[in-house]
């Protein structure tokens, strides 16, 4: 079975990235993938420092984030933006799974973003993909930033254009698929 571990870099009430993440999430799931959606802002972390943990260790919200990460193939990630870049709430979960001993290894994820602005995010998701790489996983060629977000979704939180909605959907499925291509085990080969 294929795992994909869903989170969203915006810890709002009401997030528009959560709403995309949510369709993508759907994608994901209509190709056969069993989808696990947590919000970051659920995990107790502190800011990163490497003193804090030396003498405290992981915190119990990292331990629990890095379980759920060791258990799942992909990452299904909407990444809000902030001036430019992806939020201090993402990278400090980042930096949190990647300790003590790195990220771990075979990770393979897709970018989803939304915004008022007319870009949708893809700032954010440029500076997130470099980071990700950085830390071995590989990132798909197939994402979405969906600009002027705020106009975009209906009372329940649907998306009021089809053709988005696919796209969107299109995402999750292309995650289900390259995992499913290069096999689950964590062996398998990104080229093929």
């Amino acid at each position: 079975m294929i795992r994909i571990l869903a989170l969203s870099g915006s810890s709002c009430r009401g997030s528009l990235n959560q709403k995309l993440l949510d369709q993508a999430a759907l994608g994901a799931r209509a190709a056969g993938a069993e989808v696990t959606s947590i919000r970051l802002s659920d995990f107790e972390l502190p800011i990163y420092d490497a003193d804090w943990e030396a003498e405290y260790g992981l915190p119990k919200g990292a331990q629990a984030l890095k379980a759920l990460l060791a258990d799942d193939h992909g990452l299904l990630i909407a990444t809000p933006e902030h001036n430019g870049g992806y939020t201090a709430l993402l990278k400090n979960a980042l930096d949190w799974m990647s300790r003590p001993n790195g990220f771990p290894s075979g990770k393979v994820a897709a970018l989803v973003s939304a915004s008022p602005g007319l870009l949708g995010g893809v700032k954010s998701q440029l500076s997130l993909q470099i980071v990700l790489n950085k830390l071995g996983v590989h990132v798909i060629p197939e994402s979405f930033a969906l600009g002027a977000a705020h106009q975009c979704f209906d009372a329940e939180g649907g998306l009021k254009d089809a053709d988005v909605e696919r796209a969107v959907r299109g995402v999750g499925a292309a995650l289900a698929q390259m995992v499913s291509r290069i096999g689950t085990s964590g062996r398998g080969s990104l080229a093929a």
